[in-house]
């Protein structure tokens, strides 16, 4: 094969996988958004009546998490995305680490946070709050829908393939 034709195959290959990576970033914050409702609203879905207000809220509170996971998470996100396509990294586990991670430095660096402190005579403060627990559940699950579209294929489209018949 020219190299000519070559170097136009890698280049519609890369853009084809940017095109599936940002198609993975954006179902993945979507998903992300999804937990932080259900982790918000969860407690209290059974109360909701059958008002349409009641639950478009949840839908308000999806868009909101979705809207802080991927603008809080961008840049981190990025760089991650750039190191695991580089080194061919493609295991879940990583993946949802890495999101885990990457949400809860977020989560915490944005302020968010509320003090490890609690004024209770009763009981001690949790080890972990619930806030927490929630940024990095939202990032897990970020990282595996990730993964799911685009992760586990990192790295592939450098890799020569066979002869096309």
């Amino acid at each position: 094969m020219p190299r000519c034709a070559r170097d136009k195959k890698a280049k519609m290959s890369l853009l084809l996988r940017i095109v599936v990576i940002l198609f993975a970033l954006w179902l993945a914050t979507m998903a992300a958004g999804m937990v932080i409702a259900f982790g918000l609203l969860g407690p209290q879905w059974h109360s909701f009546s059958g008002d349409a207000v009641e639950r478009a809220s949840f839908w308000v509170f999806t868009f909101f998490g979705a809207a802080f996971a991927g603008a809080a998470a961008l840049l981190p996100v990025t760089i991650l995305i750039v190191l695991a396509e580089a080194f061919k990294i493609r295991s879940l586990l990583v993946n949802a680490a890495a999101g885990a991670a990457v949400l809860l430095l977020a989560f915490y660096g944005s302020g968010f946070a509320r003090p490890s402190y609690e004024e209770s005579i009763d009981a001690p403060p949790p080890l972990i709050a619930r806030e927490a627990e929630l940024a990095a559940a939202a990032g897990a699950a970020f990282g595996f829908v990730y993964w799911l579209i685009a992760g586990r294929n990192a790295g592939r489209w450098r890799e020569p393939r066979g002869p096309s018949a």
